[in-house]
């Protein structure tokens, strides 16, 4: 364990305060993932066993990747954050570390509350909260929120351990990536003792594709473009292309993990057009860190896994980051 510079308080002292406070709402990132999403759920269960009041944000009135919301026990409850009604007593800010990654409807509610705490493991040279606890050496952040349920004496129920297993298991990419560790199959080992349930997560999160998504996987392989060396792949996915085939932004999550698998590729680097923007994901397979590719753009992220977002067209994009894969292979 190895916390940031920016944390200022033990995860004992986050329990202990958050038993001083009632209501809370707790908010993840943009685009939630099953580490933003289980941490946000397992985090209001555990408060609701103290009588707390707690209300789960999400920071985009849009759709969340459906087969989430089958595994993720409370998810029927998450609310758009413009749709909150009131000025919450606290505000809880986990798996996202920035104001930037939590929009204008999310930022209005932190700017009302009294109090506010980050759980985090993401590194970032900026906090937005009173207490902050940021542990970079986590794989995901639901293991911070498993070890918080402790320190706030509750019983981590089913409902807590699935939740935090999926976000477990979804940001190791099945304990594949290179932040498995012994530490995380341990509290792993603690979450299945406790009642998650590890095939019906792989099955729900995993297994369960929609076929617009496997029709968006197999146009992005086919107009995948590599380097020589077939060290890095770089897939795009058009607004078209949704259109075409009925898809929404989730479909396009796992798309990239398919680019990753190609045998050769080092790096994949998945473009996908919306509306305003073009959103970027990055995966290694080695040790290559795509969190600084990531920052040449503006993102971040994590060594084996991040993301960014450009402002011009498509193909700008594809361009710019051709180069910045060939970069970041040849200097690795």
């Amino acid at each position: 364990m190895a916390v940031s510079p920016q944390t200022n308080c033990t995860l004992a002292e986050v329990a202990n305060r958050m038993r001083e406070l009632d209501d809370f709402v707790v908010c993840g990132h943009v685009s939630p993932d099953g580490d933003c999403l289980g941490s946000q759920l397992a985090l209001a269960a555990a408060l609701r066993r103290l009588g707390k009041r707690v209300t789960c944000v999400l920071v985009k009135d849009e759709p969340v990747e459906v087969n989430l919301l089958r595994v993720l026990d409370g998810a029927q409850d998450l609310v758009f954050a413009g749709a909150y009604k009131g000025a919450p007593g606290a505000f809880v800010g986990v798996d996202v570390p920035t104001r930037e990654r939590i929009g204008e409807a999310a930022c209005a509610l932190l700017d009302q509350a009294p109090f506010s705490f980050t759980i985090d493991h993401h590194a970032v040279d900026t906090t937005m909260c009173d207490m902050v606890y940021v542990d970079p050496d986590a794989a995901s952040t639901t293991m911070l929120i498993w070890e918080l349920a402790g320190y706030l004496g509750v019983e981590r129920t089913g409902a807590v351990a699935n939740c935090c297993y999926t976000g477990l298991v979804t940001d190791t990419g099945r304990f594949q990536f290179q932040n498995t560790d012994e530490r995380c199959m341990s509290l792993a080992a603690e979450m299945v003792a406790a009642g998650a349930d590890p095939a019906s997560v792989s099955r729900e999160v995993f297994q369960n594709r929609t076929y617009a998504s496997m029709r968006l996987e197999a146009t992005a392989i086919m107009r995948a473009e590599f380097s020589e060396d077939g060290a890095t792949a770089l897939g795009y996915l058009t607004r078209e292309d949704f259109a075409r085939f009925g898809a929404q932004k989730s479909d396009a999550e796992p798309v990239i993990d398919a680019l990753r698998r190609i045998e050769g590729v080092r790096v994949a680097c998945m473009l996908r057009e919306q509306e305003d923007c073009i959103r970027g994901s990055l995966r290694a397979k080695d040790d290559t860190d795509v969190s600084a590719i990531a920052r040449t753009f503006g993102g971040g992220g994590h060594v084996a896994a991040a993301g960014f977002t450009l402002h011009c067209t498509l193909d700008e994009a594809v361009a710019q980051v051709r180069v910045a894969l060939a970069e970041a292979v040849r200097a690795s």
